[in-house]
């Protein structure tokens, strides 16, 4: 998993062919990464090129093979800017755009997808303290998580409210000052170790419009979590449930007004749909020059499976969806940005076009791989773990199907 250092693969006539693969030429191996980029998004793309390769991939295998959660890394990473990247720049952000964020996780994750992951998922919580937070909020909240001297997590989905997040059950009454939270949520990234939750909490009637967003700090009394999930995939990031038992939070940490939370939540999601999307394009970056190295050098029936035509047309195929991938991305960031009315129906196609084509891209990579592929040895097989739940995760790649008809049904 150190791609900066030798490796060796075995060819049919037993000897062992020694291979230098780094990250960073991975990285650039597909001009289209910065094609079309700014001078300035060329140069942090760099920067987020270099810091993958050199401060995450030769830790990736460790970091997911001991569940190891590199919390030194990624203050590393905010010192590069990386810990708000879409926080304004008053309370420590980047002041960046929703395009540039995609950019940085798309190089971030050819290093470590769970990482960068939960980073995207840190982002999505501090933007949303900046955009629906008061000055007080902000200022209390989001120079910390910039520097990621604390660490968020995104608080939706409970045990029987996944898809259908409006029937959240974790309720917050308020009590003078207070409100008394009680429920749980689940499947939280980074759960019981990290220090900010930005939880989605029943405060009026059933639906949407009875949901409002807590900020609770850990601490705080009545907030436990559940035992650390084991899981395929993701294993540089703890995933717990959060469990409130009368967790008393001011009535000082709320977001926005009763019955907001619902709206925040869903325009949070938008942008984590791309920011999850670009993490899967790093992945299928990555995976492509990998497969791409290995048929140059591996040899059967006498020759380079290179010279094998039908692997030459796969190797094309994941190419062009990985390219059709990135400009999907990108022009949804750029609708997301620019508040566009196509903006919620773009991102969903992003996400469902990207985190598919770039699993089955993955997935591809590893079968040209042969059974090498599937050892923890190599690099792939843990691109294709750690992608998979994308499908999943910010909406079901199913309900981003529900949202994109939904929207042409309704035009006019």
């Amino acid at each position: 998993s150190d791609y900066s250092t030798p490796r060796c693969y075995l060819n049919h006539r037993g000897c062992y062919v020694v291979i230098a693969v780094s990250v960073f030429n991975v990285l650039r191996s597909l001009s289209a990464a910065s094609h079309g980029l700014t001078d300035e998004q060329k140069e942090f793309q760099k920067v987020a090129f270099d810091f993958a390769a050199n401060e995450m991939a030769p830790h990736m295998a460790e970091w997911d093979q001991k569940e190891i959660f590199p919390v030194e890394t990624m203050r590393k990473a905010a010192q590069l800017g990386f810990g708000g990247i879409y926080v304004q720049p008053d309370v420590g952000g980047s002041g960046l755009s929703r395009l540039d964020t995609s950019i940085i996780f798309e190089a971030l994750s050819t290093g470590c997808v769970s990482t960068t992951a939960y980073i995207s998922i840190h982002n999505m919580c501090a933007w949303m303290i900046d955009s629906y937070g008061n000055k007080e909020q902000r200022e209390k909240f989001c120079p910390d998580l910039c520097s990621m001297e604390k660490f968020a997590s995104y608080c939706l989905t409970e045990p029987g409210s996944g898809s259908d997040a409006a029937s959240l059950l974790t309720s917050a009454q308020r009590k003078g000052d207070h409100y008394v939270l009680n429920g749980s949520k689940a499947f939280i990234s980074g759960g019981g170790d990290t220090d900010v939750y930005v939880v989605m909490c029943r405060t009026g009637g059933k639906g949407p419009k009875g949901i409002s967003c807590l900020v609770v700090e850990k601490g705080t009394p009545g907030l436990s979590f559940g035992k650390k999930e084991k899981k395929v995939g993701w294993n540089s990031q703890p995933t717990r449930a959060v469990i409130f038992e009368d967790c008393a939070v001011p009535v000082a940490n709320r977001l926005g007004e009763e019955g907001q939370g619902f709206n925040f939540a869903m325009k949070g999601l938008n942008g984590g749909r791309i920011n999850i999307a670009s993490c899967s394009l790093g992945a299928a970056h990555a995976s492509v020059q990998l497969a791409r190295d290995h048929l140059l050098v591996r040899k059967q029936f006498g020759e380079t499976l290179s010279n094998n035509q039908f692997l030459q047309f796969k190797l094309a195929e994941m190419a062009t969806k990985l390219v059709a991938s990135r400009l999907l991305i990108r022009e949804a960031a750029q609708a997301l940005q620019e508040d566009r009315p196509d903006a919620v129906a773009i991102c969903s196609m992003a996400k469902l076009f990207a985190t598919d084509e770039c699993f089955n891209i993955c997935n591809q990579a590893l079968q040209m791989h042969g059974g090498y592929g599937y050892l923890k040895d190599y690099a792939v097989q843990q691109f294709v773990r750690d992608i998979r739940v994308h499908q999943i995760l910010e909406g079901t790649n199913e309900v981003m199907r529900m949202i994109i008809s939904r929207n042409l049904l309704s035009e006019s």
